[in-house]
């Protein structure tokens, strides 16, 4: 039972010899070629998945009631990934003082999503920086506000433009000031990432560490509201960016390093983020309309009101990735229930070839509780029917390539289209033994069994009506597969 789980986790987080997993950090399973993920086999993985982020205290999931069965229900909607929150005031509460209780319960439900195959993306997650500010993410001992009043309060996103206070805050961060012991607050920042990562390097089911959350330029902000974006914040983070990297890799040499853009470029400014320098690095970027985010009216701000139709975030995040040769993941998008708009952004993440994860599973803020942004009505409640957004669901699980052997050329997925077609093509390389793999959403959208039109060097595997078509290549060569309704 739900009531039961704060009382589980309470007992095992104090378990503090904790089994440890049987992946060596010296033993990645997942890598990257150019933008692509890889696994092990050498085959491209492709990511399907949500965020979930507990953003008021304890700041575990589990207690909000994200659990095992929560796990089971993403893993047969086809999802294989989850973006998992991680909040810096409870890894940190106190200055050089770290909860690792926090960070065990933490790892717990890494060890649960891993137990059905879902690879995790640890998400060091703010939103205007602090409870103060009536957001959430760094502790209170971080906060230098140069005693500025919280005000004007309109909560999230509406501070960010319009708080003195909290643009402050994040000024001295950038700045490096000097925190309660002296030490640089992104120093302390970079010395909590490798303390998280020495307590999660061993996990064998981590997709990587997204290092920071939507970072916000402070007081700089207006100069960003333009097309181009604004170099000089760019720049501030990327060297942040490298600080953190350094500190984690003293400990982990091998797990994938996410970087992100300004939160302002998700609406469709350029971005001109530095090279990390980490051969191991990917760019996490986030894809939402600037202009209906801040409550602006439909197309107040042009080209950065609702750049989706033209893929402009898209463009701009594969040219970002592509000047660093990193690998690329869409990790936030939708927070709506507007379900066409959700489906323009997973077409258009197609189009692209993009790993995506949806925001978000259970949605709440500090300051609003958010209905609209999750999937699950209710999570200290089960995932049954009643308690999902089924019509949510019918989007958002879809027929896409998880594992490719070989390279992805395209596909695509005609949700409106009677026989619910989905086609896939991409270059067979035979030097790969493990098998293509492609994630058919039968119960949802092919309940009566559906037909397999494989052209080119490859054959299919599976039995029939398969949740998961397996193909093997039989050389090198240019493979189609075309699924559509029985």
């Amino acid at each position: 039972m739900r009531a039961r789980r704060f009382f589980a986790l309470c007992s095992a987080i104090v378990l503090i010899a904790a089994p440890v997993s049987a992946r060596s950090p010296e033993a990645p399973s997942i890598g990257h070629r150019g933008r692509w993920f890889t696994d092990a086999r050498g085959r491209v993985l492709i990511f399907h998945g949500v965020n979930m982020v507990m953003k008021v205290p304890p700041y575990q999931p589990s207690v909000l009631g994200f659990d095992d069965d929560d796990a089971a229900l993403l893993a047969r909607e086809g999802f294989n990934t989850v973006r998992l929150g991680v909040i810096l005031k409870g890894v940190e509460p106190k200055v050089g003082v770290f909860n690792d209780r926090y960070l065990y319960g933490i790892r717990t439900t890494v060890r649960v999503l891993g137990a059905h195959g879902i690879r995790v993306l640890l998400d060091l997650h703010q939103d205007m920086f602090n409870e103060r500010f009536n957001g959430e993410g760094l502790p209170d001992w971080m906060v230098q506000d140069d005693g500025l009043p919280a005000q004007p309060d309109g909560g999230f996103p509406a501070n960010y433009f319009a708080m003195p206070a909290l643009w402050r805050a994040f000024d001295h961060f950038w700045a490096n000031d000097p925190g309660p012991r002296g030490i640089g607050l992104q120093d302390e920042y970079a010395l909590a990432w490798r303390h998280i990562a020495t307590i999660m390097r061993a996990e064998p089911n981590l997709l990587g560490y997204d290092l920071f959350n939507e970072p916000w330029p402070g007081t700089q902000y207006p100069t960003c509201l333009n097309p181009y974006g604004c170099l000089l914040f760019d720049t501030t983070v990327t060297s942040f960016f490298k600080r953190v990297i350094a500190q984690v890799r003293k400990v982990d040499a091998k797990t994938l390093v996410f970087y992100e853009p300004s939160s302002i470029t998700s609406g469709g400014p350029d971005m001109h983020l530095g090279d990390t320098g980490d051969v191991r690095a990917a760019l996490s970027f986030h894809a939402y309309c600037l202009g209906s985010t801040i409550g602006l009216p439909p197309n107040l701000l042009g080209p950065l009101s609702c750049p989706l139709g033209e893929d402009r975030s898209f463009n701009d995040a594969e040219a970002q990735a592509q000047r660093n040769g990193d690998a690329i993941l869409l990790s936030e998008f939708g927070a709506t229930d507007d379900l066409p708009t959700i489906a323009a952004d997973i077409d258009a993440a197609d189009r692209h070839m993009d790993s995506w994860q949806y925001w978000t599973y259970a949605g709440g803020d500090p300051c609003c509780p958010r209905p609209v942004e999750g999937i699950i009505l209710d999570p200290s409640k089960p995932p049954t029917p009643s308690n999902l957004k089924e019509g949510k669901l019918d989007v958002l699980s879809r027929p896409y390539p998880r594992a490719v052997a070989g390279t992805p050329v395209s596909w695509s997925f005609m949700s409106a289209s009677a026989d619910q077609a989905f086609s896939f093509v991409y270059t067979a390389d035979p030097a790969v033994r493990a098998p293509t793999e492609i994630f058919i959403p039968v119960a949802r959208h092919y309940p009566g069994g559906y037909t397999v039109r494989v052209t080119g060097p490859a054959i299919v595997t599976s039995a029939p009506d398969a949740t998961i078509l397996t193909l093997r290549n039989t050389r090198v060569g240019t493979v189609t597969v075309q699924v559509a309704r029985a």
